[in-house]
């Protein structure tokens, strides 16, 4: 008799890519297309390893970043769903909500899945969408496991990155939290987000010339 194999993991669903819509990127693209990230080269830039997961065009707006809206600060938000899940309502037009990129808690893997010249909708604020970029991270405010040595490192090199490609100050008043977006009506990333670690670890990032 033959003998069930076990159900694949999830990490292991997104490292092979067979999530539909997943393409395994090298370091810092942003875009199945050629290597050109917004016409600067993100793996100079010091970006960690991204994967392009395209949300729904109906779940963004379509800009040109850093021309017609500047970018000034990093908005940390916490999915309240697992890593799929989360996906799914990027990829789902019907729910009018995305953000640039998403890390997942078991081992730091980074999907983005708009680019950083568009305009996710992630904050509860226009404005604040205008001139954000959006990092979800996956897990929920009151279950501190999620929130793990590899995410925290993985999330603290992409935001440290995305600060020096735009002049953003790695400071916590630039880098905030969902619920401090002003009418915003949520809560996330939550008290058990340790921020005085976050920012040790985003500050202690090498700095990239612009």
């Amino acid at each position: 008799m033959a003998v069930p194999r076990p159900a694949p993991s999830r990490r292991s669903l997104l490292r092979s890519g067979a999530y539909l819509g997943v393409t395994v990127l090298g370091p810092g693209a942003s875009a199945p297309a050629p290597a050109r990230a917004e016409g600067r080269d993100r793996t100079a830039a010091g970006y960690p390893p991204t994967h392009w997961i395209p949300a729904a065009a109906s779940n963004y707006t379509v800009a040109d970043r850093p021309t017609d809206h500047r970018i000034d600060r990093v908005v940390i938000h916490v999915t309240q769903e697992t890593f799929p899940d989360a996906m799914r309502i990027f990829q789902n037009p019907a729910k009018k909500v995305s953000a640039h990129y998403m890390v997942a808690s078991a081992d730091g893997y980074i999907g983005q899945f708009v680019r950083e010249k568009d305009i996710a909708w992630h904050a509860g604020n226009w404005d604040w969408n205008t001139r954000a970029i959006g990092i979800e991270h996956e897990g929920w405010v009151d279950r501190p496991e999620y929130f793990t040595d590899v995410l925290y490192a993985s999330s603290a090199a992409l935001t440290a990155a995305v600060c020096d490609r735009y002049g953003i100050p790695r400071t916590r008043s630039r880098i905030v939290g969902h619920s401090e977006v002003p009418g915003a009506n949520h809560s996330d990333p939550g008290p058990l987000w340790d921020w005085d670690r976050y920012l040790r670890l985003v500050t202690a990032q090498p700095s990239v010339r612009r």
